[in-house]
């Protein structure tokens, strides 16, 4: 689903998986989780560092098939625990330089029954392309995180 406004696009994306919230947003925060469920289907995650805390920052480091880094970064604006996460979020090059502009992800965890709904949305992204990419990313991330969590 999304939503245009303007030039910007929004996209969200909704996954139920078998796990309770705290135990998603743990996933979700924590480094040591993170690096093992996060990136699309060739995409490894190399390395994540996260200061969770609002006004603390994350970096994520995604390594692709050929090689290539790209950094995810951006800084943490609501923390709830266990329910929301908002973050500002940039695409970087290997020698992190902005690849794109700043762009706001929030992520909700709602119980429901012995599963929880995970939902992204996804803000401010410049184009269709690019929103088209996110989309992939983020479909491919949340099956990554039921893979994990519910082994």
């Amino acid at each position: 689903m999304s939503d245009s406004s303007g030039s910007e696009t929004t996209l969200q994306v909704r996954r139920l998986i078998g796990a309770p919230p705290e135990r998603l947003f743990s996933y979700w925060t924590d480094p040591e989780h993170l690096v093992r469920w996060w990136g699309p289907a060739g995409v490894v995650c190399d390395s994540a560092a996260i200061e969770l805390r609002v006004g603390g920052g994350y970096r994520i480091a995604n390594r692709f098939p050929d090689g290539a880094i790209l950094w995810i970064s951006g800084e943490f604006e609501v923390i709830a625990p266990p329910h929301r996460l908002v973050y500002t979020w940039q695409l970087l090059n290997h020698d992190a330089s902005a690849r794109a502009g700043i762009e706001r992800v929030t992520v909700t965890f709602t119980a429901r029954g012995s599963a929880t709904e995970v939902l992204v949305v996804h803000e401010r992204i410049a184009d269709q392309a690019t929103r088209a990419g996110h989309e992939h990313g983020w479909i491919e991330c949340l099956d990554g995180l039921a893979r994990v969590v519910t082994r």
